[in-house]
């Protein structure tokens, strides 16, 4: 059974239906469902399948990829231990070439691919020779390569260079469920929660299926959190670490600029991260970054009016941003951490910041709930500092279409209807004026409301607010 993973089906219906050698490569971060996607779609054309395993030796990976040869062919492939990795490739082909006349795809699986790649290993051009002289040949064959490292998977193999350039047939992004998935995934676990409490659960956690998989029926949101995250051996108790670790080779460098970001919720510029953090100079830097935007932990959003190297990063990992404000130092045996917690002075903060991360990581289907699906826009953050004829604001959200219209998009998450009061139209009423004033617009600058609940539609509302979504919009279409 897969639940959602829509897009990623179809692609592999695709290749599955195809007349031709494929060579995929599916990336995305740690724990959010790869090989499970390929093991369940594959399972009944699957004909070998390897994992690479974490800091271990090119010895044991290759006495680990004689094993499984050998079960895969019944003992038929390999007589003995292959010495590198160009004689295990030559084991490979030689299996798949005795397989050629099965009347249907046969897929070769080769799962953490950046754990084998050790220095010196010769794994890559091994890889290299055994798909240019063999494997796309095969017609029948799907050789499918994955890896949590990213940023590995993107240099080595879909923009790499050399004899594996442009060889990648297909490539799968895979992400974290979004909140309508996660619905999906509770239903089919028999899992029952209101849209308020699965969006409560997604702030910490993150649309991660192995996170939310441990999740137990029968317990209310607070205990949940308090079991996972704050009981000692609890699942997402000591997760942090270990997380990055085995995604990135000196991950102390990468946790530094997280643990930085996330002091920040509206997000800081290059230059103030790199001055703030111990990250070497050089290369070093741009790769970490690139490092953690292709994992999925951190977002570059521009601000309104200017160029992309002006862009304001900000972590947009749930779990990291949890674990770094409230998990860290509070895990123990006593019980209700997690109730004392959420009455504390950080929670309104956080909440507030965890639901703009929601909206910002479900544009489609704010774009959806406004009708603008066909409309293209871009995406923005604004900040304004403030000067003698006007005060400064921040919008965290803009989406500017491209028939005339910006939305200055107001994110509110609260356990009840959200009221518009005097004060706060007056905040609204000043923004909207000090964007207009600075940007100077021809286009039509609204107010759109980002909430839980449905605002109370009093006579202020009426005033300052042109469109509303509500959080229901993240768990239709």
């Amino acid at each position: 059974m897969i639940i959602g993973r829509k897009k990623e089906k179809e692609l592999l219906d695709d290749v599955m239906n195809s007349g031709q050698a494929e060579f995929v490569a599916i990336y995305g971060r740690r724990r959010v469902g790869k090989t499970y996607l390929i093991r369940e779609y594959c399972q009944k054309n699957m004909v070998f399948d390897f994992t690479g395993s974490l800091e271990t030796t090119t010895t044991i990976q290759l006495f680990q990829f004689f094993n499984e040869l050998n079960r895969a062919s019944d003992n038929r492939a390999a007589n003995k231990i292959p010495e590198n990795w160009s004689e295990a490739f030559h084991l490979l082909a030689n299996y798949l070439y005795s397989l050629e006349k099965m009347d249907k795809k046969i897929v070769v699986f080769i799962d953490e691919v950046p754990w084998i790649d050790r220095p010196k290993s010769g794994f890559l051009s091994a890889l290299q020779y055994f798909w240019n002289q063999h494997g796309s040949k095969m017609k029948y064959l799907v050789l499918i390569t994955c890896g949590s490292a990213a940023s590995w998977m993107i240099q080595n193999l879909i923009h790499a260079k050399g004899g594996l350039y442009n060889r990648i047939t297909q490539r799968i992004e895979l992400k974290p469920f979004s909140l309508k998935e996660t619905e999906e995934y509770f239903l089919y676990r028999n899992l029952t929660f209101t849209p308020y409490q699965m969006i409560q659960l997604y702030m910490v956690m993150g649309g991660i299926p192995f996170y939310l998989n441990a999740i137990k029926a029968g317990k209310s949101v607070s205990q949940i959190i308090d079991a996972l995250c704050f009981e000692e051996g609890g699942l997402l108790a000591d997760e942090f670490k270990p997380l990055y670790y085995s995604l990135f080779k000196n991950a102390a460098y990468h946790l530094e600029i997280i643990r930085e970001l996330v002091k920040h919720h509206y997000g800081i510029d290059r230059k103030v991260l790199f001055e703030r953090t111990k990250t070497p100079k050089g290369g070093t830097f741009s790769r970490i970054i690139d490092n953690l935007i292709n994992c999925g932990f951190i977002t570059s959003v521009s601000p309104f009016g200017k160029k992309s190297k002006n862009s304001m990063y900000k972590v947009v990992d749930f779990y990291s941003i949890f674990y770094l404000k409230f998990i860290e130092g509070n895990t123990s045996s006593r019980k209700n951490v997690w109730q004392s917690l959420s009455n504390s002075a950080h929670f309104d903060s956080w909440a507030g910041y965890a639901y703009e991360n929601i909206c910002l990581t479900h544009l489609n289907a704010i774009h959806q709930s406004l009708g603008i699906s066909g409309v293209y826009t871009t995406v923005n953050s604004w900040h304004f500092p403030g000067n003698e004829e006007m005060p400064g604001a921040q919008v965290d959200l803009i989406i500017e279409r491209n028939d005339g219209i910006i939305h200055l998009c107001e994110a509110k998450f609260t356990a009840n209807e959200f009221v518009i009061n005097k004060e706060y139209a007056a905040r609204l009423r000043q923004k909207r004026a000090a964007f207009q004033y600075v940007n100077k617009t021809k286009k039509a600058v609204v107010t759109t409301l980002l909430t839980s609940y449905p605002t109370i539609q009093n006579k202020y509302y009426k005033e300052e607010i042109h469109t509303e979504v509500t959080m229901d919009a993240f768990f239709e279409g």
